[in-house]
């Protein structure tokens, strides 16, 4: 029998692009592709639009965490980065890669990908296309239903494994041409369309930005850091990350690690700031500005602010004023 891999964002365009090739007879597993930068996990392990739709397909669905191996990339990605912090090239041929990969190994035939000629500026150009084939490994071996009469016929096309007649030809990033294929199929409920990558986001760039400056050698715990709370860099090798609630506050005290530094307020409420580097005595007093900023009670009193070196440090307080705006602002990330 017949058997295809789709890649399965779980977004409409995958939704039909397997439903397509579903209803043609041939069996379809699909795979999804997580790294610490989607920004639709369930506990980091599953991407629940993904599994939504492989439910309601009725299909299969393996899951790969590649974050490690894609940090090779967003350092030095040999296409470049899109507006932000997103070498989307480069991250679509690991997937590929790694899909390939999974194809060959359970004996399937090809790949299906919902891609949309022209949806993407940066990765679904025809060019783009070629370039994700060739460097993948899977020259003839991608169908994309969705496009598949605006290109070049793939090999399962040639080889009657697909019939080519009931592919469509959709483009540009218009949605009303898979808004309405969606209500011919009596498919209703599904995502709207969105990035799901924090590399997109312009703040959370900046962010990124300034950890592989200061630490190269970065972790998923660095990254996990990134995304939660306020960001302030204090010096080249000091950084503070500082809760803006109670449930950052919870996240951060769950991220901590050894050598980390803890801050936080006696006596009234306030966050937890978690700092990440080595601090020097002027640095554990900005901290604690910073901490006193963000705590209750009366600004123009000072504060004690409790910190200490985690795992074995004893405790320490510091008195202080809050950090003033001008200077916040100069640091905060």
């Amino acid at each position: 029998m017949v058997k295809a891999i789709a890649l399965l964002s779980g977004g409409l365009d995958s939704i039909l692009a397997t439903r397509l090739i579903l209803e043609q007879g041939i069996e379809v597993e699909g795979v999804n592709f997580l790294t610490v930068f989607c920004t639709c996990t369930a506990h980091g392990k599953t991407c629940l639009a993904s599994k939504s739709a492989a439910d309601k397909l009725g299909i299969k669905l393996r899951v790969f965490e590649i974050s490690k191996d894609y940090f090779e990339i967003v350092k030095n990605p040999k296409y470049g980065y899109g507006s932000n912090m997103n070498p989307c090239l480069d991250c679509r041929i690991l997937m590929f890669k790694k899909a390939g990969q999974y194809m060959r190994k359970v004996g399937a035939q090809f790949l299906i990908t919902g891609e949309v000629l022209g949806e993407r500026p940066m990765s679904q150009r025809k060019e783009a296309m070629r370039i994700i084939e060739r460097d993948s490994g899977l020259e003839g071996l991608i169908v994309r239903p969705l496009s598949a009469k605006l290109l070049k016929p793939s090999l399962p096309e040639k080889e009657g494994l697909v019939d080519r007649e009931k592919l469509l030809s959709m483009q540009g990033r218009s949605r009303k041409p898979q808004i309405n294929l969606a209500k011919n199929l009596n498919i209703d409920d599904y995502p709207c369309p969105a990035g799901g990558c924090l590399l997109t986001d312009p703040g959370f760039a900046r962010r990124m930005r300034d950890l592989m400056k200061f630490k190269p050698d970065f972790s998923i715990n660095d990254i996990n850091l990134l995304k939660t709370g306020r960001y302030f860099r204090i010096s080249s090798e000091a950084k503070l990350v500082v809760g803006r609630n109670e449930e950052e506050n919870r996240k951060l005290l769950f991220l901590v690690q050894d050598t980390d530094f803890c801050f936080y307020p006696l006596r009234v409420n306030g966050p937890v700031g978690i700092g990440r580097g080595k601090f020097n005595w002027e640095d554990l007093h900005m901290a604690s500005t910073i901490i006193a900023r963000y705590s209750d009670g009366d600004r123009t009193q000072k504060l004690e602010i409790a910190y200490k070196q985690i795992p074995k440090d004893s405790l320490k307080v510091i008195t202080t004023l809050s950090i003033s705006e001008r200077e916040l602002q100069r640091i905060r990330i």
